[in-house]
């Protein structure tokens, strides 16, 4: 029976190495196997044929996570929210309601 490795499991995640704007490019490139400027022509041409390609591009940014965190912009926006609801500030200490 083999063991499950987390370092074995594939991560989409934004990259630094080939970034040019966000790394969202790359990061499906790495994450398919694909060069990265194949990803960007095809959003550019799905930009050009309806501008598809800016929207697919900007929720690519929002929901994959950059290589260096755990989670993406949205899931910090989140949780901020929501610890901003429960009377905590955001350097995480507990402040009381008034």
């Amino acid at each position: 029976m083999s063991e499950y490795h987390e370092h074995n499991v594939k991560k989409l995640r934004r990259t630094h190495k080939g970034r040019i704007v966000a790394g969202v490019c790359s990061g499906i490139g790495e994450y398919v196997g694909i060069d990265a400027n194949m990803i960007r022509i095809a959003l550019a041409i799905a930009t050009l044929f309806g501008g598809l390609g800016v929207g697919v591009y900007a929720i690519g940014w929002l929901l994959m996570p950059d290589e260096d965190s755990d989670t993406s912009i949205v899931q910090d926006l989140v949780s901020k929210s929501q610890n901003r609801g429960t009377g905590t500030d955001w350097s995480g200490e507990h402040k009381p309601q008034p």
